[in-house]
C-alpha cells in the first residue's frame, strides 16, 4: 500500500502550520513594532523569506490573509445572515452587530492596521479595499431601507473601526452597539432638509 495520501496529509499540515506561525509573527510584529517587514516576520516565524512569499505570494497576499483571519475570528461569516433578514430595519441592526463583533476580535491589531495604513502604501491599499466593501454594503442596506441620500455615508462612517473603539474607549467595543443602532434610527427618523442636500 502506498504511503502518498499520508504524505500529502501530512505535508498539508505542516504547510498550515507554517502559515499560522507567519500570520501569527505578522500579527505580533504589528502590534509591538508596528510594522509589516518581511526579513523580520520571516525571523520571528523562524522561515526563510523565500517561504513567506510562497506562502502569500506578496505582502498584500499576506496583509489580506492577516485581514481574513480578522474576519473569520470575528464572525463576519454572519453578513450574508444580516443581508437575508427580511425587515430591512432588522438587516440594519445585524450589520451593525456583526461590524461590533469585527472589531472587537482584536483590537490593538486592527487599530496598529488602520494607523499603518496611512504610513504604508500596502497597508493602505487593503484597508482601503476592507473600507470598501464596508462602503458598498452601507449603500445596499441605505437602498433597501429607502433611507435617503445621506443615510449610507452615515451608516459607512457610524460602522466604522475609529467611530466604535472610541465610543467604547477602554470597555468591551460591543457596547458601543447600541448606541450606534440608536444613532442610526434617529438618522432614519429625520427626513433630510431641502439645504442640508444642497449644500
Amino acid at each position: 500500500m502506498s504511503p502518498r495520501p499520508y504524505n500529502m496529509g501530512r505535508r498539508r499540515e505542516l504547510v498550515d502550520e507554517t502559515r499560522a506561525r507567519i500570520l501569527a509573527a505578522t500579527r505580533d510584529l504589528l502590534v509591538a513594532k508596528g510594522m509589516v517587514a518581511i526579513d523580520a516576520i520571516a525571523r520571528q516565524a523562524d522561515v526563510s523569506r523565500a517561504t513567506v512569499y510562497y506562502q502569500f505570494g506578496t505582502k498584500i497576499g499576506l496583509l489580506e490573509a492577516l485581514c481574513d483571519e480578522l474576519a473569520e475570528g470575528g464572525g463576519m461569516r454572519r453578513i450574508a445572515e444580516a443581508f437575508g433578514q427580511p425587515d430591512a430595519r432588522r438587516s440594519l441592526h445585524m450589520f451593525v452587530e456583526v461590524i461590533a463583533d469585527f472589531w472587537a476580535v482584536d483590537r490593538e491589531c486592527t487599530r496598529r492596521l488602520r494607523g499603518l495604513a496611512a504610513l504604508d502604501p500596502d497597508v493602505g491599499e487593503v484597508i482601503a479595499g476592507r473600507d470598501a466593501r464596508r462602503r458598498a454594503a452601507a449603500t445596499a442596506i441605505a437602498t433597501r431601507l429607502d433611507a435617503g441620500p445621506l443615510f449610507a455615508p452615515t451608516l459607512y462612517t457610524l460602522t466604522s473601526f475609529e467611530v466604535f473603539d472610541s465610543m467604547a474607549a477602554d470597555r468591551p467595543i460591543r457596547e458601543a452597539t447600541t448606541a450606534i443602532r440608536a444613532l442610526l434610527d434617529a438618522a432614519l427618523a429625520i427626513p433630510p432638509s431641502p439645504s442640508t442636500l444642497n449644500c
